[in-house]
C-alpha cells in the first residue's frame, strides 16, 4: 500500500511539473544541420552550411511555446565549389558586402509562440536577428521523438544585405541576386 501511494504522488507530481513547467527540448548542435541555398536571376546557385551553438525548444501541453536558436556565422560554409573559387566565395559571404561576419558573428532565432496544425507539425512565431536587426518571422517547423526539421525563408534586403540586391540597385539585369536565402534545419535531440 504504502509502495503504490508513493508512485501515484510521483505520478501526480510529474503530471503536474509537466504541465505547469512544460518541457525542454535540447538539440545536439554537433550533428543538428543548417543548409542554405542562395539565387542568381541567371539561374546560378549557391549552396552550403552553417552550425549552431544553441539549439532548444520549449514545449507546454504540445504546443511550442519558446525557443532559443543560435547560428555561428563564422562557420560559414560553401558546399557547391571547391578550391580557390570556395575560398573567395565564402570570404565574400563573410564581407560587409553581405553578412559582415566579424561584427556580427552570430545570427538568434527566438521563438515565441507557434500553432499547432497537424501530425506533429506548428507554425511558429519568432524574432529572426541578423547582422544585429530583428524582424519578426514565421515558419513550420516539424517536430518527432528523434528532433525536428523547418524550412525558413529570410529575405535578406531587409537584414542590411545589399550585395546585387534588386531592392537597392536597379538595372543589375542577370547579374541580380535573389533576396530570398531559403534554410533547410534539421535537428537532432542531444541524446
Amino acid at each position: 500500500m504504502k509502495n503504490t501511494i508513493i508512485i501515484l504522488f510521483i505520478s501526480i507530481q510529474s503530471l503536474f511539473t509537466s504541465q505547469s513547467f512544460g518541457q525542454e527540448m535540447n538539440f545536439d548542435t554537433n550533428s543538428s544541420k543548417i543548409k542554405w541555398y542562395g539565387k542568381e536571376f541567371s539561374g546560378k546557385q549557391h549552396y552550403g552550411s552553417l552550425s549552431l551553438t544553441k539549439a532548444e525548444i520549449k514545449m507546454k501541453d504540445g504546443l511550442i511555446i519558446g525557443g532559443t536558436f543560435i547560428v555561428n556565422m563564422k562557420s560559414l560554409n560553401v558546399q557547391d565549389l571547391t578550391g580557390e573559387w570556395k575560398e573567395k566565395l565564402e570570404g565574400h559571404l563573410r564581407s560587409d558586402d553581405f553578412f559582415s561576419v566579424e561584427k556580427f558573428n552570430t545570427a538568434k532565432l527566438i521563438i515565441e509562440k507557434s500553432v499547432l496544425l497537424k501530425d506533429g507539425t506548428h507554425e511558429i512565431n519568432g524574432q529572426l536577428t541578423i547582422k544585429g536587426i530583428t524582424l519578426p518571422t514565421t515558419f513550420k517547423l516539424y517536430t518527432n521523438n528523434d528532433g525536428a526539421e523547418a524550412k525558413m525563408i529570410f529575405d535578406r534586403s531587409k537584414y542590411d544585405v545589399r550585395f546585387r540586391s534588386g531592392n537597392f540597385f536597379e538595372n543589375l539585369g542577370d547579374k541580380l541576386i535573389y533576396d530570398d536565402i531559403e534554410m533547410d534545419v534539421t535537428l537532432n535531440v542531444k541524446k
